[in-house]
């Protein structure tokens, strides 16, 4: 990963917690497993051997991109309230309705939570716009038109 990931501190600790768990615990019960796997006899045929195998590969990768993405995380704490940018709390309407959006890096996205990343094409097209600013981008459903009515 050659890019910054934007992380609040809260989600920073979260995936340094998870990364510590990963690396202590579920790697002991992982090597455990594949050592009774072992046990069993002839690994060929061992479903046990490789089911223990493919899970020592998922928390291996994980272990991989939680290292990766933790080693290039940029904090976002404070913001300016006048500009929106990401941490920014954003009120925006369209054709009459209000929605509120949070700006947020691409790992803590959450569209159900209101929380969108400012990767996709609306946090692409709304960064940087100020209180009263209209901004258009295109959407699978084709062109969406807002107008930013407050940023906390």
């Amino acid at each position: 990963m050659n890019e910054h990931e934007y992380l609040t501190k809260e989600k920073f600790d979260e995936f340094t917690k998870e990364l510590a768990l990963l690396k202590g615990t579920r790697r002991k019960e992982v090597a455990q497993s594949l050592e009774y796997a072992k046990s069993l006899g002839d690994l060929s045929e061992n479903a046990e051997y490789h089911e223990a195998r493919d899970v020592q590969a998922t928390v291996e990768d994980r272990i991989a991109k939680l290292e990766d993405l933790l080693k290039t995380a940029k904090i976002v704490s404070s913001h300016d309230t006048n500009i929106v940018n990401i941490g920014s709390t954003v009120s925006v309407e369209k054709e009459g309705k209000k929605f509120i959006y949070t700006i947020v890096g691409s790992e803590e996205s959450d569209v159900v939570a209101n929380k969108i990343s400012i990767r996709s094409p609306f946090g692409q097209a709304i960064v940087s716009k100020k209180k009263g600013d209209v901004f258009t981008f295109s959407a699978p459903g084709g062109q969406l038109t807002y107008k930013v009515t407050d940023i906390k």
